[in-house]
């Protein structure tokens, strides 16, 4: 088992790729700290897990007196935390003119904000354990796309603050990476391109510039990956930006002219 008794605080994870994660966490030996907003949602997923391996807190990560209380929680569910995943993440659309203060403000609370003072509220407990911060990003940071402006924007302060605290915690022994996904087939992602009119069955339509090895990433694909991050086989690295994609993020579509039309 590969984080046989790592303790892990999941956020935002009684759905998608989060949800994925405590699962294959638990499988190589981990105990989770689950988190959400959903209670019936989270309760059940622990249960499921066994009371013995997860816990759950409930909170909004909007609320920025919340980060601590969680941070609290969490070492108190199984006594040490050996890992804080900064999963959970606000994915609103709005171009430039459907985004004012109040929309960019409440993605930039729960997407760049709360993952920081969670690693501050954690700081102590992380530094004792020689402990490690993986954040969930989005290939989006490095330049985004239209609909997508505040998110976008969120992503790449969460990339910049990877960086920032892999150099300053450094000479504490906490490690801070951090994982840009592509995109990823989940349920919800599922449902919004329904939304957008793509019909059912719409991922074995796209063509195949956009998932040259045939299909979308999987939340279990982005899951397997973290395995390796947030275990102490990664050890000692730390500042890395990993980017899980099909295509390099300078040179996408290179190969694809004339195809797919």
């Amino acid at each position: 088992m590969r984080l046989k008794d790592e303790v892990i605080l999941i956020t935002g994870s009684t759905t998608g790729i989060g949800e994925f994660m405590a699962r294959r966490f638990v499988a190589e030996g981990a105990k989770v700290i689950l988190h959400g907003r959903d209670a019936e949602r989270g309760e059940a997923l622990k249960k499921e897990l066994g009371e013995d391996k997860a816990a759950f807190c409930r909170g909004s990560l909007e609320d920025p007196t919340y980060p601590e209380k969680l941070a609290a929680e969490a070492i108190a569910a199984f006594g040490r935390v050996d890992a804080l995943v900064n999963n959970a993440a606000i994915t609103n659309r709005g171009r430039i003119a459907e985004t004012d203060a109040a929309f960019f403000d409440r993605m930039m609370a729960v997407n760049a904000r709360a993952p920081m003072l969670l690693i501050r509220a954690l700081f102590a407990e992380l530094k004792k354990n020689q402990g490690v911060v993986l954040n969930i990003g989005s290939v989006l940071a490095h330049c985004g796309q239209a609909n997508m402006l505040a998110y976008s924007m969120s992503k790449g302060a969460l990339m910049t603050m990877t960086r920032n605290l892999a150099d300053s915690l450094g000479m504490d022994r906490v490690r801070v990476n951090q994982l840009n996904v592509g995109w990823t087939l989940s349920d919800n992602e599922y449902q919004v391109k329904l939304g957008d009119g793509l019909g059912e069955g719409w991922p074995e339509r796209l063509p195949s510039h956009v998932m040259p090895m045939g299909r979308l990433l999987m939340p279990e694909d982005i899951a397997a990956a973290a395995v390796y991050w947030v275990g102490r086989e990664s050890f000692p690295v730390t500042g890395t930006i990993a980017e899980l994609e099909q295509y390099p993020i300078i040179g996408r579509y290179t190969n694809a002219e004339g195809e797919d039309k």
